[in-house]
């Protein structure tokens, strides 16, 4: 088994939006990680699930110490994540794999996509280490060079891990309602306050937020500071994790409370601009976050796609029964149609890091969009997975349960969807966001009526009262989402038929659009040919002209 080999949509996407060269590059990547997903990998992410990580308080002589003692198979995936295939490392230098440059975000999405489909806990630690990298390069580079270099190492005596502290007891979402107090020594500064819950705790790296006095009240008031598991004489820093959080998911990895007291930090940026530092890096997470769900998204399709071609019900395959073609015809499109965002959102960002302002401010609003459908969607897939199981299904010796477990993470961390529509709300009040994408996705034949009257339904909508404003936005978001999805599609389509005799992907496009304009809908054309959606494979095109003129 190999899951790249098992893709239908991956590597037929990657022929279209990388370079001839990058495209070369990435072949044996995917063969090698798509192998050990399936394999290796998916043994230890199991492991690491069933034994999760332990807080070690003190030491046997009575020394406070704070540790986390993990299983090795969370070593063993945390190896093949940082140092085997360096997915913390590739967009902060080059020479990572072998690429001449910096590894483009496209490629880090697709490579991470399919190690999530195995080992999901650990995408967290390895995001927030990858956007700690990213923060202080892009804010203070200068000042961290070595933590930089750090962070993005692959040597296992070399390489730190990052994490990111925000949440606190009173302010989860209302970040302005942080207490954590910031005090100016003249060399460093120290910070004190509690961290209700702390992803990867034993980070050799931490990024936080803290109130600095005289600053102002709200998010105004707060400042990004860098805090190190030790201080620069060697020493403990004085950060006490106060217990473990006892977690529905991500189990293999830990999440914590913690107790900054007197801590020992220093200033990241420009101390005014806390909050706004800290805002990329949530959105860069937030477009991991998608990522993630779409990688349980496409396990759980195949999981379906396994089974119902073994179980045997009423004398014939589940898999050839037109009900359960009909359930699991939305899951296939769902989960390609949110690759395809994905990695779109991931090379809008390799632009704006090279100084493209405009592919900055559709980032700005592609991964919240991304976040808001995709993490949601995720859920019901992964449900609808462990229901076409059956009772197999809600077995722990199956891998189901830790899907739907984990596919619940999505919609909560760095902002639950209700906070993330809101954020494409504020994107549309200050930048008429909307209206970027209707210029940017909305002028292909096969998608501008819709584009049209979501510009419009946009416009309208930013007339409304505030109130009436954040009542509407969950459904117009995600109408948003879905669009751009749809047009991306079509694009696929467009290219594939350009250069192929298949027409799997103008199928794709086309009953997804079907579905978007009558959810009940039942395209006849995808039924017929249902195998070549779930597999991959030729569909003549003749067949579907045929069909469309029908």
């Amino acid at each position: 088994m190999n899951y790249a080999d098992r893709d239908p949509a991956l590597r037929p996407l990657l022929d279209r939006v990388l370079s001839s060269d990058d495209r070369a590059r990435v072949e044996p990547l995917l063969v090698e990680l798509g192998e050990l997903a399936a394999g290796e990998l998916d043994r230890q992410a199991a492991l690491a699930d069933a034994n999760p990580p332990r807080l070690v308080q003190y030491a046997p002589d009575g020394t406070r110490i704070d540790e986390i003692a993990f299983h090795p198979a969370h070593d063993e995936a945390a190896a093949i994540a940082y140092e085997r295939f360096g997915l913390a490392a590739m967009s902060h230098r080059p020479g990572v794999l072998g690429w001449p440059t910096k590894v483009p975000h496209t490629v880090k999405y697709a490579l991470s996509y399919l190690y999530v489909q195995s080992e999901f806990g650990m995408a967290c630690p390895l995001s927030m280490t990858d956007s700690a990298a990213r923060i202080l390069r892009l804010f203070d580079a200068e000042r961290y060079a070595d933590e930089i270099a750090a962070l993005s190492s692959t040597d296992p005596a070399l390489r730190k891990t990052g994490a990111m502290f925000m949440t606190e007891k009173q302010g989860g979402t209302d970040v302005g309602r942080t207490e954590t107090i910031a005090t100016d020594h003249g060399t460093h500064w120290t910070l004190t306050g509690k961290k209700w819950f702390a992803s990867n705790p034993s980070a050799d790296v931490i990024l936080t937020l803290a109130r600095v006095p005289g600053q102002g009240e709200g998010t105004r008031g707060l400042g990004m500071f860098l805090v190190p598991r030790l201080r620069p004489d060697g020493t403990r820093n004085a950060l006490r994790i106060d217990r473990l959080k006892d977690k529905l998911g991500s189990r293999s990895i830990a999440s914590g409370e913690v107790t900054l007291d007197d801590a020992y930090a220093t200033p990241v940026g420009e101390l005014t601009r806390g909050f706004r530092q800290m805002a990329e890096m949530l959105n860069v997470s937030r477009l991991s976050n998608a990522m993630r769900a779409t990688a349980l998204m496409r396990r759980a399709v195949r999981e379906s796609l396994d089974h119902t071609r073994d179980r045997q019900v009423f004398g014939k395959p589940l898999f050839d029964q037109p009900l359960m073609r009909a359930t699991l015809l939305p899951m296939i499109l769902d989960t390609e149609a949110a690759l395809h965002l994905v990695l779109e959102a991931a090379a809008r960002l390799t632009a704006a890091d090279a100084g493209d302002e405009y592919a900055c401010a559709l980032v700005r609003v592609l991964a919240p969009l991304a976040k808001y459908t995709v993490c949601k969607r995720a859920r019901t897939v992964t449900g609808e997975a462990m229901e076409i199981r059956g009772g197999n299904g809600y077995i722990e010796d199956w891998v189901n349960p830790r899907l739907v477990r984990d596919a619940h993470l999505g919609s909560i961390w760095e902002g639950s969807s209700n906070v993330i529509a809101l954020d494409v709300l504020r994107c549309m009040r200050r930048e008429n966001a909307h209206t970027a994408l209707a210029d940017t996705y909305g002028d292909r034949p096969a998608t501008r009526a819709r584009w049209q009257h979501l510009r419009e339904r946009g416009d309208n909508l930013l007339q409304l009262p505030p109130d009436e404003q954040e009542m509407r936005i969950g459904r117009y978001a995600d109408e948003l989402t879905r669009a751009v999805m749809e047009t991306l599609l079509h694009d696929q389509a467009d290219h594939e038929t350009r250069t192929t005799d298949d027409g799997r992907a103008l199928l794709v496009a086309r009953t997804y659009s079907a579905l978007l304009d009558d959810p009940a809908a039942l395209p006849r054309p995808a039924l017929d040919h249902f195998a070549a959606l779930a597999d991959g494979g030729p569909v003549p095109l003749t067949e579907l002209k045929d069909a469309a003129h029908a």
